[in-house]
């Protein structure tokens, strides 16, 4: 059995979230070591970490002699790189796997030491890969939090007058209202997001462009919406896209394509399919129809029009995590999370993309999203 190192704090580091379901936001260490599931922290969090998981040994900092380095002046980064290295040594660690974050500062200290140190990205991306039952439960509670901001913003958009803009309650309608609330309703969900879209006209053919100023009608209005469960840190992700008024065709024709992209890719979705695969499948479609895609542009050519992204990404601890879905794909395992989300767009005029969250079972995939897909709100 492989020894782990890990040294992050739990908010942010993924690898050690999915180690130590708690919030800490100071960096820790945790260790694997025969059968050994050990956590060097400060006093301050060991009654929580040994809550969260009871499997986990918690060895508190003071019995590692942090008070007697701290009164003897010694500055605290160093005393935090002499007590993590007095942990592995009590541990006995010769040698251990590290994800590609880890410090160099304490690496260098560990090697120093006569520790040998491998960087193993696919090791920690892979054990994160099948979610367990309680990153599994704060995905769907996650999940429902987004349909229900959704309902709240697709409301705005049904209760919005025209008069040159959308308008609601005498004022111009935009993409900072409707962010608004939609925050208001993950809080109230128990969800939260530091960035989510809402895309209106041509910002919706801009990748990542979260949106911006009033929504007028006949346009595309984009809702990629992905907050994580305050409980457990995990995200969900999903994609919808509405006009108000009269819907232009070239809109219906984007849509039904998606639509049907999303359908097929979920009807061939299972354990041991790869995601270039399932990405060809929406690739051919949407070639078929005139196009272009990432897989039949020239090399070296950039997109800004039809399908320009991957179908989707992983989603856990992070957004976007392994499994790959795109021109590199992985292997599907039961337990992935997937994110699903076909997409067409004209630069300068807009687009249309449809997002669905789902899980690997063992013969096929559970969709977790329960939203529909008409163009009208």
């Amino acid at each position: 059995m492989t020894d782990v190192l890990i040294l992050a704090d739990s908010t942010r580091a993924p690898e050690m979230r999915h180690e130590v379901p708690v919030a800490i936001p100071d960096a820790f260490l945790y260790a694997e070591h025969g059968g050994r599931r050990v956590v060097v922290v400060s006093s301050l969090e060991a009654a929580r970490v040994g809550e969260a998981d009871r499997g986990i040994e918690v060895i508190p900092l003071e019995s590692l002699g942090v008070d007697e380095l701290l009164a003897s002046g010694t500055k605290p980064s160093e005393v935090g790189l002499q007590v993590y290295t007095r942990a592995c040594k009590e541990l006995e660690i010769l040698s251990a796997s590290v994800p590609p974050t880890f410090p160099l500062e304490l690496a260098d200290r560990l090697r120093e030491n006569g520790i040998e140190l491998r960087v193993d990205r696919d090791h920690f991306d892979e054990r994160r890969r099948r979610k367990n039952a309680t990153e599994i439960a704060g995905l769907r509670r996650a999940q429902r939090a987004c349909e229900a901001a959704l309902d709240v913003a697709r409301e705005m958009l049904r209760n919005a007058k025209v008069d040159g803009t959308l308008v609601l309650g005498g004022e111009p309608l935009t993409s900072e209202r409707i962010k608004a609330e939609v925050e208001r309703v993950f809080g109230e969900h128990g969800a939260y997001a530091d960035e989510f879209i809402v895309s209106h006209g041509p910002q919706t053919a801009i990748g990542h462009e979260s949106g911006h100023g009033a929504i007028l009608p006949g346009e595309p209005i984009s809702f990629d919406l992905f907050p994580r469960d305050r409980a457990t840190g995990v995200y969900t992700d999903m994609t919808r896209t509405y006009v108000v008024g009269d819907v232009p065709d070239e809109l219906r024709e984007y849509h039904r394509l998606c639509k049907d992209a999303l359908e097929r890719v979920v009807a061939a979705a299972k354990p041991g399919v790869n995601g270039r695969a399932l990405f060809q499948i929406t690739c051919d479609l949407f070639a078929e129809h005139g196009y272009p895609t990432q897989l039949t542009k020239q090399p070296g050519e950039v997109l800004d029009s039809g399908f320009f992204h991957s179908l989707g990404h992983g989603v856990g601890l992070e957004v976007h995590e392994r499994p790959w879905l795109g021109r590199v794909g992985d292997d599907l395992v039961p337990g992935d999370v997937i994110a699903l989300e076909p997409g067409l767009y004209r630069a300068g005029f807009g687009g249309v993309r449809l997002e669905d969250i789902a899980i690997v079972t063992e013969d096929g995939i559970e969709v977790v999203t329960s939203y529909p897909y008409e163009l009208e709100p």
